[in-house]
């Protein structure tokens, strides 16, 4: 009869792995002992990078580290969010993210992430709402009369927009999706880039972010029909949803945005950074810098931010395919 010899383990791996347990709440209590680094996946200047900025200085304070912030723009915000999801999950690297991160999976064939996934919700900062907005030359001073016009006018009304599967242009298709109307469209580089030939009546209409579109509708220049959110902007508010006109009950269309970290993070980390960015938010200055700009201030757990990511993504999923758009 063959003898079995008793297997003598090391319990020194078990040991180590038992320690690295243990450290871990030592870790998130003891965090931040460093730099923490905000990523913004687009060009300085822009709604999230104001945003990143103005948390940054506060978040700074909080934590007791600095807090720096990186544009890292490309391919629709694709290049930056792509650095952070790849990123080491130790609660230094964030990105803040705008409604693209929803959209481009259904817009570009080969992402390099997923929107879900590869990362961790930290804390919802904004809503940033879009205006519908018409040249004066367009006989619609609200949303059923501008249906009408439309309907009576098939495959000749053109809208701008800043480009395929930007927001402006997300905003138009669900428009059209829940009207049963249907529009050129004519995508520009950039919403300023859009202005001069709306301006000229080259193009009819444009749902563009209040901060872009302001100065032109105060003005005169172009007429504001209604805004995008679910509630009004604080910046006009007199100008009625769209969501408060016949027939498109639940329409909500806007950029929105906030803060993700790496998947993996751990939970105390993800928590310490939501208090700190829901304070930051809370501050007089943050929020008259902010509100001045047009944003709507959010805030909120991280698992309500969440709910917001896969609820938009389900919604521009469905909106995609209705509208027939291909990834690229």
């Amino acid at each position: 009869m063959r003898l079995i010899r008793s297997l003598k383990i090391s319990p020194l791996p078990l040991l180590a792995f038992l320690a690295m347990l243990a450290a871990q709440p030592a870790a998130a209590q003891s965090y931040p002992t460093r730099a923490i680094k905000i990523i913004v996946p687009a060009t300085p200047g822009g709604a999230i990078d104001l945003i990143a900025r103005s948390l940054a200085e506060k978040m700074a304070v909080s934590l007791g580290q600095a807090v720096l912030v990186e544009n890292k723009p490309g391919a629709s915000n694709n290049v930056g969010t792509d650095f952070v999801a790849k990123s080491v999950p130790d609660g230094y690297t964030l990105v803040i993210v705008a409604s693209s991160h929803a959209t481009n999976k259904f817009l570009y064939k080969a992402m390099p992430y997923d929107p879900i996934k590869d990362f961790a919700p930290v804390a919802y900062t904004h809503v940033v709402p879009l205006m519908l907005a018409v040249n004066p030359a367009v006989p619609a001073k609200n949303v059923t009369e501008l249906v009408a016009w439309i309907k009576a006018n098939p495959d000749k009304v053109a809208y701008a927009s800043s480009g395929p599967g930007s927001s402006l242009h997300m905003a138009a298709e669900l428009f059209m999706s829940m009207s049963k109307t249907k529009m050129q469209h004519v995508p520009y580089k950039g919403s300023s880039a859009a202005h001069p030939d709306l301006l000229a009546g080259r193009t009819s209409l444009i749902f563009d972010p209040v901060p872009a579109i302001r100065g032109h509708v105060k003005s005169g220049a172009l007429r504001g029909i209604a805004v995008t959110t679910a509630n009004r902007s604080s910046a006009f508010p007199d100008t009625p949803t769209i969501a408060e006109s016949p027939g498109f009950a639940g329409y909500d269309a806007s950029t929105w945005g906030g803060i993700l970290a790496p998947a993996g993070t751990p939970r105390d980390i993800v928590l310490k950074l939501n208090g700190a960015i829901n304070d930051a938010l809370k501050q007089p200055d943050v929020r008259t810098r902010l509100i001045g700009a047009g944003i709507e201030i959010q805030s909120g757990t991280p698992e309500q931010f969440d709910q917001v990511i896969r609820s938009e993504v389900d919604k521009w999923g469905r909106i995609t395919k209705e509208a027939g758009i291909v990834p690229e």
